[in-house]
């Protein structure tokens, strides 16, 4: 019986951070045994065209398939679909909002939902600066859910020398939580 290749349900949403998307979606093809469902709002498109010069057909070229974000019906909406998470990159408080609030209008929302009730981990680098009490407080009500709340901190530890070494640093920790080893991902105490 051939062994079924792992999913992991990747969305990204409008807020700034696009490149850290893209990002996953490159690593995850350095992992044959995984597959990445992408979902990509309307925002995200705008942010991916302005901050990496990409379009949403080059960027679904990056992942295993990729779903319509009006497709509620489609299979990561369902319980039923094996996925061993969802992360999502860059997640705007919009979404963050959504999820908190059970407000699951479109397949981004839905599949959050379904991971959070199917107890599956569910991965948020959300993205605002600074934060308001509203935002603070719907991260806290999913992190009470178990939901990892995961905002692209700077880490100076490692001595970063570009922007692509701090994106590697957010997707070491990303795929920490999935059990996955990002290949130079530098850990305290281990260089």
């Amino acid at each position: 019986m051939p062994k079924i290749a792992k999913r992991l349900i990747v969305a990204m949403t409008g807020a700034s951070g696009a490149a850290l998307g893209v990002e996953l979606l490159k690593v995850m093809k350095g992992f044959p045994r995984w597959e990445t469902h992408l979902v990509v709002s309307a925002g995200a498109e705008q942010t991916l065209r302005h901050e990496c010069d990409l379009t949403l057909q080059e960027l679904s070229l990056l992942a295993t398939h990729t779903y319509d974000v009006h497709d509620i019906g489609a299979g990561p909406a369902s319980g039923t679909f094996r996925a061993e998470g969802m992360v999502v990159v860059p997640c705007s408080m919009k979404t963050t909002a959504g999820i908190a609030h059970g407000f699951a209008d479109n397949l981004i929302l839905r599949a959050a939902d379904v991971t959070i009730k199917q107890r599956r981990p569910l991965v948020l680098v959300t993205r605002e600066a600074p934060l308001s009490p509203i935002h603070l407080q719907n991260m806290l009500a999913l992190a009470h859910l178990g939901v990892v709340i995961l905002p692209p901190v700077l880490t100076f530890y490692h001595q970063p020398a570009t922007i692509d070494d701090m994106v590697r640093m957010v997707l070491g920790k990303v795929l920490d939580v999935f059990n996955l080893e990002l290949p130079g991902f530098e850990r305290w105490g281990e260089q």
